[in-house]
């Protein structure tokens, strides 16, 4: 059986520390969620107003423009016909981190389910949102590097929080701040 050893910085906390630290942890997961929201909202509304029915703009050449798209579907455009389900998806995925919000005492998880979070609520607003209608919206992506898919700033917190899940993962860190050794 694998050793289990209960890490929260780099020594044990007493036991009364253990909930502020936790509560720390939690106000990092909500701040880092609001900003990533907030950076994707605005770049939205900035891409709607000024970019949308325009020709794209250039920013390395054709390597990499800001072209504004409207995406009913998931990554790559896939799934156009289930734009409901995944917003039940997003809103499932927002309601989990919420709940182990409440466990949390690792703060680079806090981070990693902040960017989870962020971007999960700047895609559901718009799906919500923006037309055809609640519910069913597309999502608003711009960000267009050369023989890749076109994408926006929640899209990239959600696949920055995934790969910092993953290696967190790998090294055995748990939201708990739970360190599993073999």
């Amino acid at each position: 059986m694998a050793e289990v050893e209960r890490v929260i910085g780099t020594t044990e906390a007493p036991e009364g520390e253990q909930p502020a630290r936790g509560k720390r942890r939690v106000a990092v997961l909500f701040a880092v969620a609001a900003v990533a929201y907030a950076l994707d909202l605005v770049s939205k509304i900035i891409v709607v107003a000024k970019l949308e029915h325009h020709e794209s703009i250039e920013l390395i050449g054709d390597w990499l423009k800001l072209e504004a798209i409207r995406n009913s579907g998931a990554a790559f455009s896939f799934g156009e016909a289930f734009t409901v389900i995944f917003t039940v998806i997003a809103a499932a995925v927002i309601v989990v981190i919420v709940r182990l919000a409440r466990k949390l005492y690792s703060l680079p998880w806090a981070i990693a389910l902040g960017l989870l979070l962020g971007g999960a609520l700047g895609n559901l607003t718009d799906r919500i949102f923006r037309s055809p209608g609640i519910f069913e919206g597309a999502v608003v992506d711009f960000i267009a590097p050369k023989h890749f898919a076109v994408f926006n700033l929640a899209d990239s917190a959600i696949v920055c929080g995934g790969i910092l899940i993953v290696l967190l993962s790998f090294k055995g860190l748990d939201p708990d701040g739970t360190v599993h050794k073999d």
